[in-house]
């Protein structure tokens, strides 16, 4: 089969010339690849023979990775590139939006993930990907604000620190932005990956407070607890070891040092480290 954009002269150099003043690029802008040397022979000569293609912008090969990817996945979808100047930014139009997403964002995380490492391949400084599907992010930054407030309310009316479940640095950076201008309490993040978390502290939290417990069964709220105390003033972990006991998980991840989380999980959206 015959080779597209294959350029000949007597030497590599003539070919290359050639060849870019032929397609109107730059050099810079070439991918050359020298198939022949050009070299002289006892009876005549060899000519050098390159191949010369435009190089594909950041954006382009991370489009191109995605489209492959939906077909061996079997999901019925195109990119589109929207931005590509500071940041990547790809939207993918789908006929099911949900198999694109996942559950939590999960497909569209690993999806923008390994966007991210085909768009910076060969590059020295990191350029953010973001890859959307029917404005998924927008939305789920929405409610992640949402949740960020509410959150403060509860830990202020209650006078206790709330740990939520833990979540991506992409969220977790969210729940930090939302709240930092909030008087009545500050946020920190706990717990190393993946299981790093974060947790809300109130002004008027009581020293060493490790935080209430609501998890995801929502109806048993009171049994952590009228201030984390059971009725003989003991520490309210005697629920949670009951819990354990029973093979229950009570919303929160596996953890080590009896953390405490609020809320469901929140799924992934992240990008590249927090700093905190």
């Amino acid at each position: 089969m015959e080779q597209e954009n294959v350029f000949t002269a007597k030497t590599v150099d003539e070919a290359i010339e050639e060849g870019l003043k032929a397609l109107g690029i730059a050099r810079e802008d070439a991918e050359i690849v020298v198939l022949e040397e050009g070299k002289k022979k006892l009876f005549g000569a060899v000519k050098a023979k390159v191949q010369i293609k435009k190089k594909q912008s950041d954006a382009k090969r991370a489009a191109d990775f995605i489209d492959g990817l939906l077909e061996i996945l079997k999901i019925t979808a195109v990119s589109e590139i929207v931005s590509e100047e500071d940041t990547v930014q790809i939207e993918i139009k789908a006929t099911n939006s949900a198999k694109v997403i996942g559950k939590h964002g999960d497909v569209l995380d690993a999806i923008q993930t390994l966007a991210g490492a085909v768009a910076n391949t060969g590059r020295d400084d990191y350029k953010k990907v973001i890859v959307d599907c029917e404005n998924y992010r927008a939305q789920r930054e929405e409610t992640l604000k949402n949740l960020a407030e509410k959150l403060a309310a509860k830990a202020v009316e209650k006078g206790r620190k709330l740990n939520l479940e833990p979540m991506t640095p992409y969220e977790r950076r969210i729940i930090h932005s939302t709240l930092a201008n909030n008087t009545e309490v500050k946020t920190i993040s706990e717990g190393k990956e993946p299981n790093r978390y974060i947790a809300v502290i109130p002004n008027n939290a009581k020293p060493n407070d490790r935080g209430l417990h609501y998890g995801e069964r929502r109806g048993n709220d009171r049994r952590g607890h009228r201030d984390g105390h059971d009725r003989h003033g003991r520490g309210g972990d005697r629920g949670e070891r009951r819990e354990r006991r029973s093979g229950g998980n009570g919303g929160g991840a596996k953890r080590g040092k009896k953390e405490i989380y609020f809320g469901t999980f929140l799924g992934n959206s992240g990008n590249k480290p927090e700093e905190e």
